[in-house]
């Protein structure tokens, strides 16, 4: 089992009224997939040639997150088709649901500028994760 990303809050990430800004959300779950691709696919995976790219993005914030919070974000695979996956996240603190995401990420070749199928091995871990 992959451990979910921990995410530390910045200072800079902070609105003024001292939550989280809504669009850091979206970094904190970039976050996530670089922690989670780096524990399935390994450091040496070719992202130019066998590549995601992102199409949609959907965020529901449920609770304020705060400077002194630890937040971690645990990722699942929601669907995986021939060209294109759902990823789902769960920002949590202290075991409670702070903010629920989704991403579509579409398989891409770097050095050809075009959507592709998604590599086997991809598809493989993807289906590892699989929401139960």
């Amino acid at each position: 089992m992959i451990q979910p990303a921990k995410i530390q809050v910045r200072f800079a990430d902070l609105d003024v009224l001292g939550h989280v800004n809504n669009t850091i959300y979206l970094s904190y779950f970039e976050m996530t997939r670089v922690h989670y691709f780096k524990e399935l696919l390994g450091v040496n995976w070719d992202w130019k040639k066998n590549g995601v790219v992102l199409v949609h993005n959907e965020v529901d914030y449920i609770q304020p997150v705060l400077l002194h919070h630890e937040p971690l974000i645990y990722m699942v695979t929601e669907h995986i088709g021939s060209k294109s996956f759902t990823l789902s996240y769960e920002l949590k603190v202290n075991g409670i649901i702070f903010a629920k995401g989704k991403s579509v990420l579409v398989g891409f070749d770097g050095e050809k500028q075009q959507s592709t199928v998604i590599p086997d091995e991809m598809k493989q871990v993807l289906t590892r994760l699989l929401k139960s």
